[in-house]
């Protein structure tokens, strides 16, 4: 990690193989992703060409074990998370939904065959997953969700939409959460499955470089096999959020890292008053106090990291880190905009394209109303969602 912002010499908190997972992402993503974002930005698309070279690194479910996915730490991901979103949170959206989302589902909740022939192609990168959740009119309320599934003979009937779906045009495979007469169900959705469409969500201001899709499932057929047979009620969604939610945690750390590493070199080199502005008092705070929460943020995903590793992480915990994390983040791109005055909205620096990304990150997976009132209920033991 760059001197610059690890001031509390947090490195020597980390194993080699820690630090050699970091700075192997971070190489490919100052290598191979920064010099293509800004124009991948602008037209509103994800760089597919990369897709290969993440399997390569292990990147694609790198926390789960065996069907060739690489079986590393916690930790370990969470660096990744962190390198890959430095670059933008498209990527890191993108091995997120991958791993946490899609590869993670049929690793705790598939059958055999499913593992079997599922986790090596998407470890591969050969079947790209999204995972549908989210509706139109339930986002923070999954438990209202209006997609129904149906038993017709041995098969499901799915219909319904999901709604601000990543990878949804670009996955060959779908998992669908629907309500059943015996509750939530998940089920896996191919490609090109009859009465299943995902049609890209345009205009976007933020995640320019992520598709983002909305799906369609009008009498959709599903065979029985393709259920997640361990996945029973709401727990099995919101247990995969919790996942993404980790990846959050650490990945909003590396956006705040670009937008104090552009602020901080800006800073350096704009000359004022016959000064650099970095000489001025009030640059200065607001260096500062980036940097303190840099490392505060930091300390804590390090820890959510140890916990998990340990097994003893809980959702809260993981709720806390979301919130922080994310709240912070969205706060030091508006500083750092701040510092590089007019320059700062254009993308020849990362700082207003992290600003726009962290917008949403700040709501998706869990809104820092949700993740409030959620550890507000761990407290108190009193809940407040109605």
């Amino acid at each position: 990690m760059p001197a610059s912002v690890d001031f509390l010499g947090l490195d020597e908190l980390l194993s080699n193989e820690e630090r050699l997972v970091r700075s192997t992402v971070a190489r490919f993503v100052d290598q191979r992703f920064l010099p293509l974002i800004v124009d991948h930005y602008e037209r509103a698309t994800f760089p597919m060409e990369l897709v290969p070279e993440l399997a390569k690194l292990g990147l694609l479910g790198m926390h789960l074990h065996g069907y060739g996915a690489a079986g590393m730490n916690n930790v370990m991901y969470g660096l990744a998370c962190q390198e890959l979103e430095r670059g933008d949170s498209g990527l890191r959206s993108f091995v997120s939904v991958q791993g946490s989302l899609c590869m993670f589902p049929i690793d705790r909740y598939g059958s055999d065959e499913q593992k079997q022939r599922w986790l090596p192609a998407m470890a591969k990168g050969e079947v790209i997953g999204c995972f549908g959740l989210t509706e139109p009119d339930f986002g923070s309320n999954p438990a209202g969700m209006q997609t129904r599934a149906r038993k017709d003979g041995r098969d499901w009937i799915l219909n319904g939409t999901k709604r601000w779906i990543t990878n949804g045009s670009i996955a060959g495979l779908a998992i669908i959460w629907a309500r059943t007469e015996g509750g939530i169900r998940g089920f896996l959705v191919e490609k090109g499955t009859r009465g299943y469409q995902a049609h890209d969500i345009h205009h976007k201001l933020s995640m320019r470089a992520s598709v983002t899709s909305e799906l369609i499932l009008e009498d959709c057929r599903v065979p029985a096999d393709h259920e997640l047979p361990g996945a029973q009620g709401l727990k099995g969604p919101l247990a995969c959020l919790n996942e993404a939610r980790f990846g959050i945690v650490w990945g909003t750390i590396g956006a705040a890292i670009a937008c104090y590493q552009s602020a901080l070199d800006y800073s350096r080199t704009r000359i004022q008053f016959d000064r650099p502005i970095g000489g001025f008092q009030l640059t200065q705070e607001k260096l500062v106090g980036m940097l303190t929460e840099i490392t505060k943020a930091q300390l804590l995903a390090l820890q959510l990291g140890r916990l998990k590793d340990a097994g003893r992480i809980t959702p809260t915990q993981i709720s806390m880190g979301k919130l922080n994390n994310a709240r912070e983040a969205l706060r030091i791109a508006r500083e750092a905009r701040s510092i590089l005055g007019a320059n700062g909205i254009s993308l020849e620096y990362p700082v207003m394209r992290h600003m726009a990304n962290l917008e949403t990150v700040a709501t998706y997976e869990g809104t820092s109303e949700i993740h409030t009132l959620a550890i507000g209920e761990e407290i108190t033991g009193i809940s407040a969602f109605k």
